[in-house]
């Protein structure tokens, strides 16, 4: 059953839950994750200090989560489940027909690891590179450049902090360091990057072992040098620990926090102006005011959403939202034209036509009546106008009408939608008891034969019973006739 449904429904820069049917997975933060083929993939992870290695998927169509299992490819030297799923503080980033994995903290190891999921074949493995391989981090960012990955800063597993480029060749798989000039950001993890006009890499926030940033700087990818441009537009808190995705030429941030407090504000760069716009806000302790979330692009049903994960306010999460983020293109969208608004159109031109008309020349005119035939034409075409106008009035009038109907059936639809999520868990739970109820019933049988041969010794054992009483007075009967003789 399709129930993408709910996502026409909603509104623009505002967050949504989404209505989960069935168990959801388990909570946690500092996992990976990507939307691919209309299905949020979760991988990795941390809980109470402990690695998480399983790989959640769930279905936008279904509403559904469930675990993907997977198989090492065999060209692949033997990968150790420890190696490939337990990680937390990595990347995930869409390539081709695969999801790479790079690195994150896994125990005992020290290179930085590319790893890999195909979701259609599921196959899984690590990837071999060459060149100079950074060291394993997490907390750091890797961003797609053409058809090389950019990775910036990160914090090593001796709690070393970089500030490092490095790119990965995605076809040779080769690494090399990236020698830069200028002014760097401060060594940090747990900051957010994007790429802006395939040239520009822009990194914000993260944090050392005892400052939280806020500032903004910019990559120069041809000529490899760092600057810290002029930011206008509303404040942006200082955080770590948040996520940052672009969409067209816009960056979101949602998130983070400083250890204290979460940030409650979700947060738009306007990446060719460097504007900041606060675009929506929760409440305090809401689960997207969290660290270590998560929140990707998707692309369902043809539309364009921001889709959330996990994270850790205090609280270990597990549930997901959605943004609709409102089209801010700056090409106009055509408008379709109806017969009325084509007239409308041809109307004005005419009447703007013959009101700039230069002056005719008389003497070149042989008969003043044209002048009056012009005139009049002008006067049907200004009547037509008047009608037209009156007609798009009226058809206005209408659309408002539909425009009203339809979002009282909006309503009426999402509060349908609310009761039939309900009724499908009750649902289940009436078919786990009807489960139990089968199991019942295919039982009897065997209890009934129990029942039956119980009866059967008890029957028996009244008939010795019965038996042992008759005796035992017959025997009395007897001592007591002889005691009589006797005497």
């Amino acid at each position: 059953m399709d129930n993408t449904g709910y996502l026409l429904n909603l509104e623009y820069d505002q967050w949504a839950p989404l209505p989960i049917v069935g168990p959801h997975p388990p909570a946690r933060y500092k996992h990976a994750a990507a939307v691919i083929n209309e299905k949020l993939y979760v991988i990795g992870g941390s809980r109470n200090g402990r690695y998480l290695s399983d790989v959640q998927v769930f279905d936008f169509h279904s509403l559904t989560w469930c675990i993907e299992h997977l198989r090492t490819e065999p060209p692949v030297p033997t990968v150790s489940e420890e190696h490939l799923f337990a990680t937390s503080g990595h990347v995930m980033v869409e390539w081709g027909n695969k999801l790479l994995i790079l690195s994150g903290h896994v125990k005992k190891n020290e290179s930085f690891l590319v790893k890999f999921i195909e979701p259609e074949s599921r196959l899984c493995g690590i990837l071999e590179t060459t060149g100079r391989v950074p060291v394993a981090r997490e907390g750091h960012s890797a961003t797609l450049f053409g058809s090389k990955l950019i990775v910036f800063g990160g914090e090593d597993r001796r709690r070393g902090l970089w500030n490092d480029v490095h790119t990965l060749d995605l076809e040779a798989m080769v690494w090399e360091r990236l020698e830069t000039v200028g002014t760097p950001p401060a060594p940090r993890f747990d900051h957010s990057a994007a790429m802006h006009g395939d040239r520009y890499l822009i990194i914000f926030g993260g944090c050392s072992h005892s400052i939280f940033f806020g500032d903004l700087h910019v990559l120069d990818l041809h000529t490899k040098e760092w600057s810290q441009p002029e930011i206008r537009g509303d404040m942006v808190t200082s955080r770590a620990g948040h996520a940052g995705v672009t969409i067209g030429e816009n960056w979101y941030l949602v998130g983070g926090g400083d250890s204290k407090h979460g940030c409650v504000e979700t947060s738009m760069l306007d990446m060719p102006k460097l504007v900041w716009n606060t675009i929506a806000s929760v409440k305090e302790r809401h689960p997207l005011a969290s660290e270590g979330l998560s929140v990707c692009p998707a692309l369902i049903g043809g539309d364009k959403y921001l889709v959330a994960f996990g994270g850790y306010n205090g609280k270990y999460q597990n549930e997901i939202f959605v943004m609709k983020p409102k089209p801010r293109d700056s090409v106009r969208p055509k408008i379709l034209q109806s017969p009325a608004a084509a007239a409308a159109a041809a109307s004005v031109t005419a009447a703007f036509a013959l009101t700039n008309m230069e002056k005719p020349d008389v003497g070149g005119i042989e008969n003043l009546a044209e002048i009056d035939a012009v005139r009049e034409e002008k006067r049907v075409i200004e009547l037509s106008l008047k009608d037209v106008k009156d007609e798009v009035a009226s058809l206005r009038e209408k659309v408002d009408e539909v425009n009203g109907a339809h979002a009282e059936l909006s309503k009426e639809l999402l509060s349908v939608q609310g009761q039939l999520v309900a009724e499908r868990s009750r649902c289940f739970k009436l078919e786990a008891q009807i489960e139990e109820l089968h199991k019942i019933l295919e039982s009897l049988p065997a209890l009934e034969s129990e029942v039956q041969a119980l009866r059967k010794q008890k029957s028996k054992f009244e008939q010795d019973l019965e038996l042992a009483e008759a005796v035992t007075r017959q025997n009395s009967g007897g001592f007591l006739s002889w005691l009589s003789g006797s005497s």
